[in-house]
Formats: structure tokens, C-alpha cells, sequence
């Protein structure tokens, strides 16, 4: 039967049970067929069927889904709570700026020295390659640039992994993406392995990821991570490994340094070759899946082998270790630990590298004159079994170990046989500059020889550091096995011509051999020894206090301790300029006349007292002139009683010679300590016209962002902001003299180094040039202290532990050298300077008594003139005398001077005599001259 169709418009109603039947018996039966319809607004039953449990059973889980999911986003946030709750705001990486060594340069720009804890170059992201950005993204976090900080993926993968692993003693491996790492880097500080770590660094991670940009992120990370060698950040590294800034990498240098964070030391291509490039060529790999690179590419950089260059600093200032040192001292001092290694700080100093580098070769050229004059043989290294003196004394050789100290032109050798009148040597060629760490590449073999004729210097050292004589056989000065230390005789870095020592009582003269004229033989050595006498030299600029070069000792290898700065010595006779210009400040005069006459100053149980100048001779009525020229002590000593020790204390102490000093007449003979630094700004002072000149090593510091931190004061340019105007310098420093008396005494100074004890530190140059000579006590201390118009200059030489140089090792033998070589070539190619006079002042001449010289006269000093102010040693003058010395005998030791030394070795001719036991008389030169 066909069901009619249906028309727009009618009712849509069920089928009735007519129409079901007529649709046939399965319609029928699928009705209830043969039962009586049901009233369709009746009651219905629920319909039985066999899903009903199935369904239940759903629901149930469903709902118990529902609660675990529920359960678990509420463990969840009580966990995030818990571990979010002492999390450190990730919005201090905003500003955060990574460690970064400060610099220090030198004053024509030239890198002195790294001030670091970590060696870190931090590089903006906007100058970091790309590729090097890339190679880092394939081999740490595929997906950094769209994850939000953690990967749940390899979170998954990790876990996996792990579990599957439990138990096999394996590491657990990580997940951990870049930023996950920065986080942990920078804000956890912690390595170690731990659920709860990894939670929490996944917090700070998605944090960091909606704070910060993904450059600032990848920014941090690439100047923050450690990559091995010592080296923290890309830039550090792409120095560390190949010697070459950041932005000339190659693309399998570059995938190189993003095969680092895994393992840096395992990947070390100077140990692990292999490993380091299969680990390289595993992040070429990646970065051409992730389509950074070409196959292409990759393979081709794959067949590139890992040449590793070790990173060479540029070579040193040489002898500039010291001066970079006390730069790191004063920095720590005004800015801490803290930002002066980590705080990126750009250090501008005064150093001169010429004037440097002249400065050490004429120091270590004076202690090697004074060493082979006065100091013995000494330099045996170490001794060679005589068996192993055949083929295999290269190999013995190559492992002694270079002493510290040794010079770079020098050679270690190994004395092979010697003849009455020779030694033969072996040596090696020095090392390749190049080698890599931890190699040992085989050297040169040289051979050579040694002239006795040239060791004759080479005396033994005895009990007391008695000379003996000088040897007559080779043999009694090497043997076969020896090693020693030589240098070529052909080459010109020699120290200093050949001069005559002074005689040492019961010794005739001794020739330095230094060179040998006709010494060109390239296997021709001269013998070397490190002297162990030391010295310093200071030399700054008058006009603004900026140290120029600083040499603390031999070598700075051998001792840091810097001796321009750190060894308070006593100044002898250089005091004594400080003395008359307190002289003239009082109102006398050049021509100013005190008696050079003996005097004998009771010292009750202790003695008598007889101060005697240097040449134990006596001049009578003496120019203050001529006694400073001549450095006579008995003129200086009634000079100092005459004005006072106080003024001369008061003057000492504004020219910073000193902090104090004693009020004893000695002291005015310099016996109050001092160092070479503060000598050079005293006279810096002298040359300044009684300004104060404060030395400064450093002229500026900047901070990473280029703002000045700290400049020395003193000063100032005025209109220097105007490129169009000429600028002018305001000078604020104080005056601490009388500009005339300073003048006065200026003058005078120059005739020490025209006719007095300072001659030999002149010789030669033909410029203004005024100074002082300075010995202490049985010659403990030798100084030359003097400057030019514009240049000041002090050497001292002595040993660390205080004893004698030798008999006559006085300042203008051993100190004035030093700084005669240091001042000719400081001085060769500068403007012909003249001092000049302040107003006021009249030049003129007048007669000495053994000479006609020019000097200053303040307004009413008539040139020549003296008044009778001292005529002898009046009772009122013996007792001040008196004073002095009881104050000095009841504290030898207060002041660094005993009064009562022997002067020289009892009958030694010219030696001062030892004071008599039971109060004899000490004629002693007074310890100073």
C-alpha cells in the first residue's frame, strides 16, 4: 500500500495503526502488533533495552573524569602556588646587563689590561650574526621563536624517555628550553637535578616569556652562557677558540660554538678533536632540517675540519704590570670589588708606552751595570747529569722550566764542556708563539760559546757577601752540566756601555763585560744572571700630575711588590732640597753663607756624635748654593738647626714627602722614609712652582654606557665645549710655596747637575735639567731625584731586605745612570723648555769662591751677600744640636736610623772610623749624603 503524498500545508501527524499495518507484518511487530494502541497522552513506561548499563557505566567515568581533571587543575594550583610563591621577579632582566670585564687602557688607546672574574664581551643582539643566533636554535630550542617558553612536547618526550630508562644509572635528560635556561642561569642559580627545580624553572620560564621579548631573551642567553676555555657569551668565546671577533665566524665556526652548551670541555677541539666535530656536524645537520641552511651548505661545511686558534691577548705593555696593578688597586678602592671586575668599566690611564717601555730598559740595564760591578756570580739555574750531556741534552733542557725573571732575549743553555778559556753551550730555539695548549713541539738545537774574557766579573760570593777574586780558569766559573742563562753577544739590546766599576778595597778594577765590540758571531753568548739588587722609577708630568711610566722592580714575573709605590725607604741627600726651600721661605738667600766645620754632639752613655760630610773634608763659611750642589751635611744639618725642624717638617709634609716626620736634626739629612712616588710628586711640586702636583695614573673612568664616573681634580678646561674656541686651562691646584723661594731653589738644583754631585746624570743632554743625589748610611739606598721643565723623574736602587750596595755605591754611581739613559731618550724629540721665573725674582750673577753662577734674589737679597747668622756652634745652637740627638738616641729605631752605625770597615782608607766602646766618638759621616 502507497502512503499518499503529502501537500503544503497539512499537518505532519504519527502514523495510525491502520496505516502501520498496512505497511506489513515487520511494521507491524516493530508497532505491537495485536495489542491495543496506546493513548498517546497516556503515561509512558521507560523502554528496557541493553544499553542502559553501558551507558551508566559512561557517565560514571565521565563524571569521575570530570572530578580528576578537577582534582588535578586544584593539585595543580595549589603546586603552582607553592612552588610560584618565593620565585624572584623575572622583571629584573628588563634592565639586567650580564657581568662584563672592565678595560684598561693606556694613554694612546692601547689595551693595558682585562679587570674580570668572568670573561664575558657582551654583544647586542642586534650585532650577533644571525647564523650564529640559528646555529644555537637547532642544537639547544627548535621551537624558541613560537613556544612560550617550555615545550610540553619534549617535556613529553623527556619524561618518556626517562622512565623507560629508570634504574640504568643514566642521567636524567632534560627538556629544558633557551629560555628555560636563562632562567635557570640567571634567576635560580642552580644545577641541581630535581622535580621541583624543573618546575619552578618552567614558572619563571613562561613568565620570562610574556615579559620579555624573544631578542631581549635570546640577548641574555648568548652573552650569558658559559662556553668553555674560560670564556662566558659568544663574543668571548669566538676569541677563545679562534682568535677572531664574533662577526668574522664562518658557518662551521658558528654551528661550532652552538655544539658548546651540552658539554663545553668535552668539545674541546685543543683535547677532543673528534668529538668536537662530530658534535659540529650534528648542528649543521639541524640547521639544515629546520631549513636554516641548505644540504648543501651543510655538507660542505661538514667536510671542513675544526681549526682551532688559541686566543693571543695583544702582547703586553712591556714592564707595565705594575702601573695596571695599581690601577686595579685604586679602582677597587673608589668603586669596589664588584664593578670594577663586573661592571664593564671603560679606564682611560696616563701611560706612556714609549716612555714605558724606555723606563724599564734603563732600570734593568742599571741593576745589571751595578750587578756586575758589585754582585758576584750567582745565576746557576739547575744542574744537567753529565751522562745525558751526549744526544739527549735537547730533551733534558726542554724540561727545565724558565725561572722567573728571565729576560725574553735571553736563552737557557746547557754547559756542554768547558776549556780554560771557553765554555761550549747547547740552547733551543724559543718556543712557537703559536703552540697550542698542552703541546710540546720539538725546538731548534744551537750551539755555541762563552769567552772567559767576559765572565771575569763572575766572582765568587763568600761569607757576608764578600767578592772573591776574579776568576783566571773557566773552570772556576762553569762546569759540564750546568744551566745557565746567556744571550746572544751580536744582538743590540745590551745594557749599557762598557765603564769602569770603583775599586772595592783589597780588588783592582773590574770592566763590566756588557758587550764585546767585535762579539758578531751568532753562536757568540754572553753569560746573564738575574741581579738581586732591585729598583724603582716613577716619572710624571709637572703640569698635571699624570704618571707616565712606573717601573716596580727587575721583573714584575719574579715579585708584584711594586716598589715605586709599596717601599718606604729612606731619601737620603734628596731630601735636602725640601730643607732650603724652607730655608728661603725663612728669607735667606743663595749666597747665604754657614760653616762647614766638624762638630761633636754629646750623646752622654751613648757616646759622641761627629757628623762628617761625604768626602770627610771641611770648607769653612759655605753659600747654601754650593752645600746643596756639594750635598755637604754639616752646612745642612746648622741650616736645620738655624731655621727650625718644625718649618722643615711643615714643608715636608705639604710636598707629601712624607706623612710625618721626626724633629730630629738626621731627619734633615733625609733619614725619615719615603717612596719613589711620593719623591716625584714633591719635586713635581718644586717643578710646578709651588703648586701641589697629586700624581694619577688614571685620566678617566666611564661606565658601560659611556657616562664619566671619575676624573682627577685640579684642572678644568674652560670652553672646551666649543670646538671654535681655543681651550683654557684653569689651574685649581694649591699653592703650597712660595712660587720665588721655589724658584730659588730650582736654581740651585740645576747646578747639582751642572757642577755637582749630580754631573753624571746630566752628561749630555743640553737642556735646563735640576736634581738631586741621595745615599743613606753605609749606602743602603741609592737615589737620583730630578726633572725637566716638564718631565720628573726619580730612581731609587737598593735591596728589598736593606744592606749595604758596597763601599762608594753612593746615588750619582748607581741611581744616576738609570735615570740619565731614562731622560735622554724621555726627553730626545721635545721642545727645548726653559724654568721660568715667577715675578719678582732677579737673576744674577755672583762669585762662589770656586766659581761664578746664576741664581735668584727675591726683592732686597743683594747677590753675594751674607749676614752673620751662624758663626760656629754658639751654646745655644750645641744644645738644640743636643736635643735632637738624645730624642734620636733614646728611639734608634724610630725612624728607620741608628745614630751610632759604623760609617765603613774599620781601616778601611776613607771609611769613617767605628765609635770607641765607652763613649769614643763615632766619625761617621752621618749616615747621609
Amino acid at each position: 500500500m502507497t502512503m499518499p503524498p503529502l501537500t503544503a500545508g497539512e499537518k505532519l501527524v504519527p502514523p495510525s495503526h491502520d496505516a502501520a499495518a498496512a505497511r506489513g507484518p515487520r511494521a507491524a511487530r516493530g508497532n505491537g502488533a495485536g495489542k491495543p494502541p496506546r493513548d498517546p497522552k497516556g503515561p509512558k513506561k521507560p523502554r528496557k533495552s541493553g544499553g542502559g548499563f553501558f551507558g551508566r557505566l559512561l557517565a560514571s567515568l565521565f563524571a569521575m573524569g570530570v572530578l580528576g581533571v578537577a582534582a588535578a587543575c586544584g593539585v595543580a594550583f595549589i603546586g603552582y602556588r607553592y612552588y610560584a610563591s618565593d620565585l624572584p621577579n623575572v622583571d629584573v632582566l628588563k634592565n639586567y646587563q650580564p657581568p662584563v670585564m672592565s678595560r684598561v687602557y693606556a694613554g694612546n688607546a692601547r689595551l693595558l689590561a682585562d679587570l674580570a672574574a668572568e670573561r664575558r664581551i657582551f654583544v647586542p643582539f642586534s650585532a650577533i650574526p644571525p647564523m650564529v643566533v640559528q646555529a644555537f636554535v637547532s642544537a639547544e630550542d627548535q621551537s624558541f621563536w613560537v613556544n612560550t617558553g617550555i615545550d610540553p612536547l619534549a617535556i613529553v618526550r623527556a619524561g618518556v624517555f626517562d622512565l623507560t630508562h629508570l634504574g640504568q644509572g643514566r642521567r636524567p635528560i632534560g627538556a629544558s628550553t633557551i629560555t628555560q635556561q636563562v632562567a635557570k642561569n640567571m634567576l635560580l642559580d642552580s644545577n641541581k637535578v630535581a622535580i621541583s627545580r624543573k618546575i619552578r624553572e618552567a614558572i619563571l620560564a613562561m613568565r620570562i616569556d610574556a615579559t620579555l621579548s624573544k631578542q631581549r631573551v635570546m640577548e641574555l642567553y648568548l652573552n650569558q652562557i658559559y662556553l668553555g676555555m674560560g670564556a662566558y657569551g659568544v663574543a668571548a668565546a669566538a676569541e677563545a677558540y679562534f682568535n677572531k671577533p664574533l662577526d668574522q665566524l664562518t658557518l662551521p665556526e658558528a654551528a661550532f660554538l652552538g655544539a658548546l652548551p651540552k658539554a663545553p670541555n668535552n668539545y674541546n677541539p685543543f683535547r677532543n678533536p673528534d668529538a668536537a666535530k662530530a658534535r659540529r656536524d650534528w648542528v649543521l645537520d639541524r640547521m639544515a632540517a629546520d631549513h636554516a641552511i641548505t644540504q648543501a651548505q651543510a655538507d660542505a661545511a661538514k667536510a671542513t675540519p675544526i681549526v682551532p686558534a688559541a686566543f693571543h691577548r695583544p702582547p703586553p705593555i712591556p714592564g707595565a704590570d705594575w702601573f695596571a696593578e695599581e690601577v686595579r688597586r685604586e679602582l677597587i678602592a673608589k668603586f669596589g670589588t664588584k664593578q670594577t671586575t663586573e661592571g664593564g668599566l671603560m679606564v682611560r690611564t696616563s701611560l706612556d708606552p714609549k716612555l714605558q717601555l724606555d723606563a724599564e730598559d734603563a732600570l734593568r740595564k742599571g741593576l745589571m751595570a751595578y750587578d756586575l760591578r758589585m754582585g758576584g756570580w750567582h745565576g746557576l739555574v739547575t744542574q744537567l747529569p753529565p751522562a745525558g750531556l751526549g744526544a739527549d741534552w735537547p730533551r733534558l733542557l726542554q724540561a727545565v722550566p724558565t725561572p722567573p725573571g728571565m729576560l725574553q732575549p735571553w736563552r737557557l743553555a746547557v754547559v756542554l764542556s768547558v776549556t780554560p778559556t771557553e765554555a761550549r753551550l747547547g740552547w733551543l730555539s724559543p718556543e712557537p708563539a703559536n703552540t697550542l695548549p698542552d703541546s710540546h713541539p720539538a725546538r731548534a738545537q744551537h750551539t755555541g760559546y762563552i769567552l772567559l774574557s767576559e765572565t771575569r766579573w763572575a766572582r765568587p760570593v763568600g761569607a757576608g757577601n764578600h767578592l772573591g777574586p776574579v776568576p783566571g780558569r773557566m773552570e772556576q766559573v762553569l762546569s759540564p752540566g750546568d744551566v745557565v742563562m746567556v744571550e746572544h753577544a751580536s744582538l743590540p739590546t745590551k745594557p749599557g756601555p762598557v765603564r769602569p766599576a770603583v775599586a772595592r778595597p783589597g780588588h783592582p778594577p773590574v770592566k763590566e763585560a756588557l758587550t764585546t765590540a767585535a762579539a758578531t758571531s751568532p753562536d757568540h753568548m754572553l753569560l746573564r744572571q738575574i741581579p738581586k739588587v732591585e729598583g724603582a722609577l716613577a716619572s710624571l708630568d709637572p703640569a698635571t700630575g699624570r704618571v707616565v711610566a712606573m717601573v716596580g722592580g727587575w721583573s714584575f714575573q719574579l715579585s708584584q711588590f711594586n716598589r715605586a709605590t709599596q717601599a718606604a725607604r729612606q731619601p737620603g741627600s734628596s731630601f735636602k732640597p725640601i730643607v732650603y726651600l724652607a730655608a728661603m721661605e725663612k728669607g735667606l738667600s743663595p749666597s747665604q753663607r754657614f760653616l762647614d766645620a766638624p762638630v761633636v754632639i754629646d750623646l752622654g752613655a751613648a757616646g759622641r756624635w761627629r757628623p762628617n760630610n761625604y768626602e770627610m773634608n771641611f770648607g769653612g763659611p759655605t753659600p747654601l748654593r754650593i752645600a746643596l750642589e756639594q750635598s755637604l751635611n754639616l752646612v745642612t744639618l746648622r741650616l736645620a738647626e738655624y731655621i727650625g725642624m718644625d718649618a722643615i717638617a711643615k714643608t715636608a709634609i705639604a710636598f707629601h714627602m712624607a706623612d710625618s716626620i721626626p724633629l730630629v736634626l738626621p731627619a734633615a739629612l733625609g733619614a725619615a722614609d719615603t717612596t719613589v712616588l711620593r719623591e716625584a710628586q714633591a719635586y713635581g711640586s718644586l717643578d710646578a712652582g709651588g703648586k701641589l702636583v697629586t700624581p694619577s695614573l688614571i685620566d678617566s673612568v666611564q661606565d658601560r654606557d659611556g657616562h664619566v664616573l671619575w676624573r682627577p681634580s685640579g684642572l678644568a678646561c674652560q670652553g672646551c665645549a666649543d670646538p671654535a674656541a681655543p681651550p683654557q686651562i684653569l689651574d685649581q691646584r694649591k699653592r703650597i710655596a712660595d712660587p720665588q723661594s721655589v724658584f730659588q731653589v730650582v736654581q740651585m738644583m740645576e747646578g747639582v747637575i751642572q757642577r755637582g754631585t749630580g754631573v753624571p746624570a746630566g752628561a749630555g743632554i743640553h737642556r735646563p735639567l735640576a736634581g738631586k743625589t741621595g745615599t743613606t748610611q753605609q749606602w743602603t739606598d741609592a737615589w737620583f731625584s730630578g726633572f725637566s721643565p716638564d718631565l720628573v723623574t726619580v730612581v731609587w736602587v737598593g735591596f728589598d731586605q736593606p744592606s749595604s750596595l758596597g763601599y762608594n755605591q753612593q746615588g750619582a754611581l748607581v741611581a744616576a745612570p738609570i735615570w740619565h739613559d731614562y731622560m735622554a731618550k724621555a726627553l730626545a724629540g721635545r721642545p727645548v723648555l726653559q724654568f721660568v721665573p715667577p715675578p719678582g725674582v732677579t737673576l744674577a750673577q755672583w762669585d762662589t769662591g770656586s766659581g761664578t753662577v746664576t741664581d735668584a734674589f727675591k726683592p732686597g737679597q743683594v747677590p753675594g751677600a751674607s749676614v752673620p747668622v751662624f758663626a760656629g756652634a754658639t751654646p745655644a745652637s750645641q744644645a738644640a744640636i743636643d736635643q735632637g740627638m738624645a730624642a734620636l738616641s733614646a728611639q734608634p729605631d724610630g725612624n728607620g736610623v741608628t745614630p751610632l752605625p759604623p760609617g765603613g770597615a774599620p781601616g778601611t782608607p776613607g771609611a769613617p772610623a767605628a765609635p770607641a766602646a765607652g763613649g769614643g766618638v763615632d766619625s761617621s759621616m752621618g749616615g747621609l749624603y
